[in-house]
């Protein structure tokens, strides 16, 4: 069975769990968006982030924070691998990406955070990785701006509306 990490949108949660069999997903989109836990998946095993796709604080909207990341971090660690993970936000585009960025390196600690990241730029023109997120796990993973760095390294993303669902390797 695939260990992979799955990126979609919210529009295509249900499809993708159902196509890949996942028992985990990480949902990072909008409070006001939140979507119920997929049936075949035990709530223990949905983490819920409710923040919106900001890299600063804007008025009324929450921005990622580090106890947010610190939760994914604590998530990744508890997957049991045993099945994909799904992880998603509203367009599959941001607060996605830099989830599954975020949960490659955690799970990868020797690995080259740029050798992830292109992982990420080649299963997905689009991908788009909050920049804010990215930084607070670079700071709570140690990475001493590697994260940063080779976030900021990737070509540039090409514009869409709602990305393609793809997927990277949860072992690099």
């Amino acid at each position: 069975m695939t260990t992979d990490i799955y990126v979609c949108s919210l529009s295509r949660l249900e499809e993708t769990v159902e196509q890949t069999g996942a028992r985990y997903v990480v949902s990072a989109i909008n409070p006001w968006a939140i979507p119920e836990t997929p049936t075949s998946v035990d709530g223990n095993n949905h983490l819920k982030m409710a923040i919106n796709d900001i890299d600063a604080p804007h008025g009324d909207l929450v921005h990622p924070e580090t106890s947010h990341i610190k939760h994914l971090i604590d998530f990744a660690k508890r997957w049991n691998k045993d099945g994909p993970l799904v992880i998603h936000c509203l367009a599959g585009i941001s607060r996605s990406s830099a989830s599954a960025f975020i949960v490659a390196c955690t799970l990868n600690g020797d690995a080259s955070e740029a050798v992830i990241a292109l992982a990420l730029r080649q299963a997905s023109e689009t991908a788009h990785p909050n920049p804010l997120m990215i930084r607070l796990a670079d700071e709570l993973l140690e990475r001493d701006g590697r994260m940063i760095a080779a976030i900021q390294a990737l070509p540039p993303s090409a514009a869409t509306m709602e990305a393609n669902t793809y997927s990277i390797a949860s072992c690099f």
